[in-house]
C-alpha cells in the first residue's frame, strides 16, 4: 500500500465535516474526528500519513477487509451493467445474493427479505413474527444492541434507549453473562440453568399467549460480546417451541465470519426462525441488511400481504457486493482463518495479556470478536468506566492505542478486540504487542 501524506487535505476535509456534517450518538460541538484518506486489508490512514491497524473493522463489519478487490470489482461491474431497479421487479444479483444466503442459513430457512441495513431488518423480522403469531409482544435482553428505529431500539437493552423509548409492547429480560452473573451462579452450566429459569418465568409472567418473539444477539455484540454458555441457546430454542414464540437470531454483528462460523447461532445445535443480518454480509461497502425467513414463516405470506417494503430492498449493487464477499470467504477460505486466529492467536494471546495486567478481568470471545472486561479491582469487578459512561482510564486507553498505530473499539469499560477475519497471524500478533504496551500504562488505574 502506498501512503501519500496530504495535512492541507486533510484540513479541509476537518473543516468541511464540522461545517456541514451532524454525527450520530455525539453531541457536535466538541467533536474532532478522525479523518480517514484510505484503507486496505486491516488498514486504514489518515492524511497525515499515519497508519493503523484496524482493530476495530470499524463497527465491527468489515469482515472482509478494506478494499478487497473481488467485491469492490464486483460493486463496479454491476454499476456498469443495471445500478438500479425497483424492488417489485426480479434482478439476478439479488436472486443469487439470497440464495447464497438462504444456503448458508440451515435447513429450515427458505428466503430472504433484503433490507437497507441491521435496524430496518429488526423491525420487519419483528413484524413477520407478530403477524405470524398473532401476538405482539417482543422479549429482549438488557445487555443488547438491535439498532436505532422505532422497535429496534426499543428492543435494545443498552442506555441509547433510554431517551427513544415510543414503540411498545417490549419487554426486557437479563441473559446469561457469567462473568456478572444477575443470578448468583458459580459455574457456567449454573449460569445456564439459572438464566433459561429466568427467561421462562418472564414468559409465564408475561404471558405467552401474547408474546410473539425473543430477539436476542446469538453472541452479544457491542453490549460485551458476551458469548451464551453452553445449553443456553439450546434452552432459548426448547422454550420458544415450548410457548409458540418466534426465535429472531440478530446476526448483524455475529455473522458473516466474526465467530468463525457463517452464523454465530451454528456454533451451537439450535436453529432459529429469523435471522436479521447486515453488517458482515459484504463488510458494508454498500449499505444493505435483511431478514432471512423460515419456510414455516414465509408460507404465512403466500395468501397474505406482508406489510412492508423499502425502496432499495435488494439494490443490486448491494446485491452484487454480497454474492462477491460471500464467494471471496469460500475461496480463500476466511471464515477458517477467522476461527484459527481466535484459537491460536487472539484466544491465548489475550489470556496472557490478562496474566500480566490485572486491570483485565476477563477475557471472552470466538474467532475474530473478543471482549476485555477492565476493571480497577479483580475482586469486586469494579468497572473502569460507569454503566452508560467512560472515564479517564478509558480516553487514556483510546489515546494510547492510537499513538501506537492500533484503531482500537471500546465501550463503556470494555476493549472489544474484532479486527478483520482476513487478519494475518502476523497482523493479530502485533496488535497484542500493542496492547501490551498500553495495558502496561493502564494498569496505574488498576486499585484492587
Amino acid at each position: 500500500m502506498t501512503i501519500t501524506p496530504d495535512p492541507a487535505r486533510g484540513a479541509e476535509v476537518f473543516a468541511d465535516d464540522r461545517a456541514y456534517v451532524f454525527h450520530s450518538w455525539s453531541a457536535q460541538k466538541a467533536l474532532k474526528p478522525m479523518c480517514i484518506a484510505g484503507a486496505e486489508g486491516s488498514y486504514v490512514w489518515d492524511f497525515d500519513g499515519n497508519r493503523f491497524l484496524d482493530f476495530s473493522s470499524q463497527l465491527v463489519n468489515v469482515n472482509i477487509g478494506h478494499q478487497h478487490p473481488k467485491v469492490v470489482a464486483a460493486i463496479q461491474e454491476q454499476a456498469a451493467k443495471l445500478s438500479t431497479i425497483a424492488p417489485q421487479h426480479a434482478n439476478e444479483a439479488r436472486n443469487q445474493a439470497a440464495k447464497r444466503i438462504v444456503e448458508l442459513s440451515g435447513p429450515n430457512m427458505a428466503k430472504v427479505f433484503f433490507t437497507n441495513g441491521g435496524a430496518d431488518a429488526v423491525e420487519n423480522a419483528i413484524r413477520m413474527a407478530r403477524l405470524h403469531t398473532n401476538k405482539h409482544k417482543v422479549l429482549s435482553a438488557y445487555r443488547s444492541y438491535h439498532g436505532n428505529t422505532g422497535a429496534a431500539i426499543v428492543a435494545t437493552g443498552d442506555p441509547r434507549r433510554w431517551p427513544n423509548e415510543y414503540a411498545a409492547q417490549h419487554v426486557h429480560f437479563f441473559g446469561p453473562y457469567p462473568y456478572r452473573s444477575e443470578f448468583w451462579s458459580s459455574s457456567p452450566e449454573q449460569e445456564t440453568e439459572r438464566a433459561l429459569q429466568h427467561l421462562e418465568h418472564v414468559i409465564q409472567f408475561e404471558g405467552p399467549n401474547t408474546i410473539g418473539a425473543i430477539i436476542l444477539e446469538s453472541v452479544v455484540g457491542t453490549a460485551g460480546v458476551i458469548v451464551p454458555p453452553p445449553g443456553y441457546m439450546v434452552g432459548l430454542r426448547a422454550l420458544c417451541d415450548k410457548y409458540g414464540i418466534v426465535w429472531i437470531a440478530d446476526e448483524v454483528m455475529a455473522g458473516f465470519g466474526r465467530t468463525g462460523e457463517w452464523f454465530a447461532f451454528q456454533n451451537w445445535a439450535a436453529q432459529p426462525d429469523l435471522i436479521v443480518f447486515a453488517k458482515g454480509s459484504n463488510s458494508g461497502y454498500v449499505p444493505v441488511g435483511g431478514v432471512v425467513i423460515s419456510a414455516e414463516i414465509a408460507a404465512t405470506f403466500d395468501e397474505r400481504v406482508f406489510p412492508g417494503g423499502l425502496t432499495y430492498s435488494g439494490h443490486p449493487l448491494a446485491a452484487a457486493s454480497i454474492v462477491a464477499s460471500i464467494d471471496a470467504m469460500k475461496e480463500e477460505n476466511i471464515v477458517a482463518n477467522a476461527k484459527a486466529i481466535g484459537e491460536n492467536v487472539l484466544g491465548p494471546g489475550l489470556r496472557a495479556l490478562a496474566d500480566r495486567h490485572p486491570v483485565i478481568g476477563d477475557v471472552r470471545g470466538l474467532g475474530v470478536f473478543w471482549a476485555l472486561d477492565l476493571v480497577t479491582n479483580r475482586e469486586t469487578k469494579e468497572p473502569l468506566a460507569p454503566y452508560g459512561g467512560t472515564s479517564e482510564a478509558m480516553g487514556a486507553l483510546v489515546n494510547a492505542c492510537k499513538a501506537r498505530g492500533l484503531m482500537p473499539f471500546t465501550n463503556f469499560n470494555r476493549m472489544h478486540v474484532v479486527p478483520p477475519c482476513t487478519v494475518t497471524e502476523d497482523e493479530a500478533r502485533a496488535g497484542l504487542a500493542i496492547l501490551d504496551e498500553v495495558f502496561a500504562e493502564i494498569d496505574k488505574y488498576y486499585v484492587g
